[in-house]
């Protein structure tokens, strides 16, 4: 989990006006947006701040700031408590930010997707298919001589034009 600190890379920040806006301008991924906002509503934020990377989340009351990334959300004290529908969320060390923790958003868990099935198909009724032909492979060049009388090559069997 290491994050750039501070200001964007062209060192300004901007303010987003809500949640919804910072998320679409981050492009962070729609199935993860609900999530977020529970851990935002239960927080208690005041401001969203653009920081490049990741969206900054000011809270009301005291404690650090989130860090709101693609995959992440940074900034929780190892004593926090964080429930998202019913289910308590594991908090990690944080490694850009000791002492905080952070939590993956759901996206990460999300397994690849599985290889299509093959398709399944009715046997062809077809005739059988015909026995291939066994592969012509290049005979070695044999010399079997030249005939004295009509100067022909020679046939494998000795015979030539003149007989």
């Amino acid at each position: 989990m290491n994050e750039v600190q501070g200001p964007t890379p062209a060192g300004t920040s901007r303010p987003y006006r809500n949640l919804a806006e910072a998320l679409r301008a981050q492009r962070i991924p729609e199935e993860n947006h609900a999530f977020i906002a529970q851990i935002v509503d239960a927080v208690g934020i005041s401001s969203f701040i653009d920081r490049g990377r990741y969206i900054e989340a000011i809270r009301r009351g005291p404690g650090a700031a989130l860090h709101i990334g693609r995959t992440y959300t940074n900034g929780f004290t190892e004593d926090e408590i964080v429930v998202v529908g019913s289910a308590a969320q594991r908090l990690q060390p944080s490694e850009g930010r000791p002492p905080y923790f952070y939590v993956m958003h759901p996206s990460e868990f999300v397994q690849a997707a599985p290889a299509k099935p093959k398709r399944t198909t009715t046997p062809r009724t077809s005739a059988p298919a015909a026995p291939k032909a066994p592969k012509v492979t290049p005979k070695e060049e044999r010399d079997y001589g030249v005939c004295d009388v009509c100067f022909m090559v020679k046939t494998p069997s000795g015979g030539c034009g003149c007989d």
